[in-house]
């Protein structure tokens, strides 16, 4: 498994090895040795499955505040994304920059977003199955969002703002400049 880091200290994404021939492939997605080589030592305790019917949905920019801060380490099972970290760091030289970039089944990268980042993403395909694993157990007082399309951020959504469908959480979320620092 490869692994590649951004201008933004922090996301990582991985690729793993493919094994394939015409019955289609194997692949080791998840090894607990290599992510921590890359990482730093890393417990995961809870793991997630989000399931998108339809194209255009869009969830998040979501954080949660410490003491229940999450480290996420995502893949897509079925489908495309294009997946979205925000450095919502203060003292970072990198505060409010993102990084962007496609999940897919077909490429079958894991993307890592440590805690102190926005997470948010949009479904590129009908019936997209995302999986990831979590540092911290989901905490309800500790969540808090960021409205998707903050102009402050910037960020460059692949699909047109009439295609986007959202939860009547995401489309009331504050923007960056509204919240207290966090992190």
């Amino acid at each position: 498994m490869q692994s590649k880091r951004f201008e933004i200290d922090g996301p990582v994404v991985f690729t793993p090895k493919r094994h394939g021939d015409d019955r289609g492939f194997f692949s080791e997605v998840f090894r607990q040795d290599v992510v921590d080589a890359a990482l730093g030592a890393q417990t995961f305790v809870q793991d997630n499955h989000s399931f998108s019917a339809r194209r255009g949905t869009l969830r998040g920019l979501h954080y949660q505040s410490p003491p229940a801060a999450q480290g996420k380490l995502l893949r897509v099972a079925r489908g495309a994304v294009f997946d979205v970290a925000v450095d919502i760091r203060k003292a970072s030289p990198t505060y409010g920059r993102y990084v962007g970039l496609e999940l897919s089944a077909a490429n079958g990268e894991l993307f890592w977003i440590p805690p102190g980042f926005l997470h948010g993403f949009c479904t590129l395909t009908d019936g997209t199955d995302f999986l990831y694993k979590v540092t911290h157990y989901y905490s309800h007082p500790n969540d808090g969002a960021v409205i998707w399309n903050d102009p402050d951020i910037g960020i460059t959504w692949p699909l047109p703002t009439e295609d986007i469908m959202l939860s009547s959480k995401d489309a009331q979320a504050p923007r960056l400049r509204d919240l207290p620092p966090i992190f």
